[in-house]
């Protein structure tokens, strides 16, 4: 591991002011992704700011009738928040299927939205990879692609984006607050993910620098109807191969309201408004669902190895959609 410098900062502006000063820096939260990626060889940083101890970590109410959670409160604190779990449940089981107990005590909200694909070859220094050292190559497409991206992939990049907090978020339209030398700023989590395009290094909208503050949630009364489902290799704890967040309002049984996004398929959670704009307004029957499903998936390109998560991501929005709907009606 190459040798770096290390600071503990202790309030906002001088946490930004140091990584302002030196371009190869990061901010350190649980350190749970970042730390691995270090003694990989992925990451090399000369400084660490470690922002643990900023006034970040609250959840609390926002005038509008939403949530703003802080960038450093823990995915366990997160988790077991009597808000969350309330209002907006999909969020709360959404970060339970992550990781392990001991990892969700250490990692923060704002290192979750910034975790790096786990696609192998990224983190093989020995091997190409476009996102790590643009212009070398993508391996993955002809290579080990089993759980790589099915939609909005390029040639130049096929990996996918291992958050399952993030799907939640994208279904909840959330907005990811930032502080830059410069001022604060404010990014809708379906801007915050840049699409892979030709260049899978640039991840997020960020600004150089930029630390994130904090998550708010809009209100969103759909969401105390809601689920998160996350289809893995193995029971203990995996990346998910394929999840949906979903939240539906159904009324006389009509649907008067739906959110769905998409983990697993994509270089960022996938936001379905093909599926949404099917539903909005038609009856909620297993047709319907499946008539959404279909439309979301019309423009899904898998590889030899990944088409199964076509077939899985259908039987997995129709599955949560019928049950979200009975329990509705009972």
């Amino acid at each position: 591991m190459k040798e770096f410098g290390y600071r503990r900062a202790t309030d906002v502006s001088g946490a930004v002011a140091l990584l302002d000063g030196d371009p190869g820096a990061r901010f350190l939260g649980g350190g749970t992704n970042l730390v691995d990626l270090m003694k990989s060889g992925v990451e090399r940083p000369s400084l660490l700011v470690d922002v643990r101890e900023l006034p970040l970590g609250g959840i609390e109410s926002t005038a509008e009738g939403g949530l703003r959670i802080g960038a450093t409160v823990s995915n366990s604190d997160l988790a077991a928040d009597g808000e969350v779990r309330r209002r907006y449940p999909l969020l709360a089981q959404a970060v339970l299927a992550g990781a392990s107990g001991q990892l969700r005590n250490m990692a923060t909200v704002g290192g979750n939205l910034l975790q790096r694909t786990r696609c192998g070859y990224f983190t093989d220094v020995s091997r190409p990879c476009n996102k790590r050292v643009p212009g070398s190559g993508c391996p993955a497409i002809q290579g080990e692609h089993h759980n790589h991206a099915i939609l909005g992939a390029s040639p130049h990049c096929v990996a996918v984006h291992p958050s399952d907090m993030g799907v939640a978020l994208a279904a909840l339209d959330a907005v990811v607050t930032y502080r830059t030398a410069q001022g604060e700023g404010r990014l809708p989590l379906t801007d915050f993910y840049l699409p892979v395009g030709d260049s899978p290094h640039r991840e997020t909208a960020l600004p150089p620098g930029a630390l994130i503050t904090g998550v708010v949630l809009p209100p969103a009364p759909v969401a105390a109807h809601s689920r998160y489902r996350k289809v893995r290799e193995r029971a203990s704890y995996a990346f998910a191969i394929g999840s949906v967040a979903a939240a539906l309002a159904v009324e006389g049984g009509t649907v008067r309201q739906v959110r769905l996004a998409l983990g697993a398929v994509a270089s960022h959670p996938w936001r379905a408004r093909a599926a949404e704009a099917a539903l909005t307004g038609r009856p909620a029957t297993p047709a319907s669902f499946t008539a959404a499903a279909e439309a979301e998936l019309a423009t899904a390109a898998p590889l030899p190895h990944n088409g199964y998560k076509v077939t899985l991501l259908h039987n997995l929005m129709v599955a949560v959609l019928t049950e979200l709907t009975q329990e509705a009606t009972r």
